[in-house]
């Protein structure tokens, strides 16, 4: 991997379609997966995390068709043709595709590369355990060996690091041969619980909770998952870093995204409010313009992956801003707090993380132009380069080409924005 330069000191002007949403991506290619007959998925752009999805599917049993540069046609069918699944980098592909496997009377052996063989897995052996599964993990690591079938039952899942494997148990759960009661304790991130259960109701599938409440859900198995044809909308984890970049440094109208998903960084144009940004929202577009920045304050517990595109609007606001639920952050890519605070004090802007109160503060101010690394973080990878936007020089930024596993295009759309090109 080489280091590159990013400009700085341009101005941002014109429009923006973000890739699809990876998250509603994952879940809608396992979904198909267990359906019975075609599926057909739209909208799809081929990041790494998707790409990892497919390639687990077809190991799993499905076979994929591509249509057309954005276009799936899915035939679905759990019958695994290897004993081996390697998900990549994607955090929500293991978690997600761990459960599925675990169906299957086999045993099948779920491995990643890169960061993701340091991410937590632990919180997945002892519910499968319980719902029968043998399970031999790697010490809370991957790889994780599982061998089912699920028989279902009622379960207790740590729901305090992550929401993928609950995500993962309510897609798998339906097709399980006995019902399944989930006492979750802890949830966070609960907007990607509500993306998975409308992803099930969209497949035809039915689980139930009482709405709001993430405690506990009731998995009706031997249901049958139906075939759609299903256009992905635009992913806001994209989108943030666009927006944010607009508030920074121009104006840019951002396309085919909606305020009334159920995506958890929806979040973002209230920071950006907070802030004293313009935003003016229509139907199915944002246009996001630059004002004078003020120090805001924010509760990013339940939409963590919003910390790097905050830390970049809050290092261009006047003042200290105070973002919530650094706690989210030692479980990622990267220890994005730990990351963020090292890689913006070479910016020379200053970082506190308070563990105590479960705080990150940023001390706003004038950017300097540094050597960066992303430390293989798609999401710092874009945090700097936004950031970079308000400098004179240029930057370095190490391994900025990670940026491929949710938004390959980033640079070039940034690119394609500046008007001083």
């Amino acid at each position: 991997m080489d280091d590159s330069t990013v400009p700085l000191g341009n101005r941002l002007h014109g429009e923006v379609t973000p890739p699809c949403s990876k998250s509603y991506a994952q879940r809608a290619l396992a979904a198909a997966l267990l359906a019975s007959g075609r599926t057909t998925l739209r909208g799809i752009e081929l990041c790494s995390d998707t790409r990892s999805a497919i390639e687990a599917i077809e190991k799993l049993g499905a076979r994929v068709e591509v249509e057309n540069e954005n276009t799936l046609i899915i035939e679905g069918g759990l019958a695994p043709v290897t004993q081996e699944l390697n998900v990549g980098e994607s955090g929500l592909a293991a978690r997600l595709f761990t459960p599925i496997a675990a169906l299957c009377d086999k045993s099948i052996v779920v491995d990643g590369e890169g960061t993701l063989k340091h991410r937590p897995m632990g919180m997945m052996a002892s519910p499968l355990r319980q719902l029968g599964v043998e399970v031999r993990d790697g010490g809370g690591r991957l790889p994780i060996e599982v061998h089912g079938p699920i028989k279902g039952g009622r379960i207790v899942v740590d729901g305090s690091i992550s929401s993928q494997f609950i995500t993962g148990l309510l897609i798998a759960l339906p097709r399980a041969k006995g019902d399944t009661t989930i006492e979750v304790r802890n949830a966070v991130s609960t907007p990607y619980i509500d993306m998975t259960l409308e992803t099930l109701e969209r497949f035809g599938v039915e689980v139930m909770h009482n709405e709001g409440d993430y405690t506990e859900f009731y998995i009706e198995g031997n249901q049958e998952f139906k075939p759609v044809d299903y256009t992905i909308e635009s992913d806001w984890s994209a989108a943030a870093f666009i927006m944010v970049a607009a508030a920074i440094a121009g104006e840019v109208t951002v396309r085919n995204i909606s305020t009334l998903s159920r995506q958890a960084d929806t979040a973002v144009c209230r920071a950006l409010e907070r802030a004293g940004a313009s935003i003016i929202i229509e139907e199915g577009s944002i246009t996001v313009a630059h004002r004078e920045l003020e120090a805001f304050t924010f509760d990013a517990t339940h939409s963590p992956d919003l910390f790097p595109a905050l830390v970049a609007l809050a290092a261009a606001a006047d003042g200290v801003s105070t973002i919530r639920g650094i706690e989210r952050l030692r479980g990622k890519e990267s220890d994005r707090g730990e990351v963020l605070k090292e890689e913006y004090r070479k910016l020379g802007i200053e970082i506190e993380l308070d563990y105590d109160e479960n705080v990150m503060r940023v001390v706003g101010g004038k950017p300097r132009a540094a050597e960066v690394d992303s430390h293989d973080d798609h999401r710092i990878a874009m945090s700097l380069a936004i950031t970079a936007l308000r400098i004179e020089d240029e930057i370095s930024i190490r391994n900025r080409e990670c940026v491929a596993k949710s938004y390959p295009s980033f640079f070039e759309d940034l690119e394609l924005l500046k008007t001083d090109k």
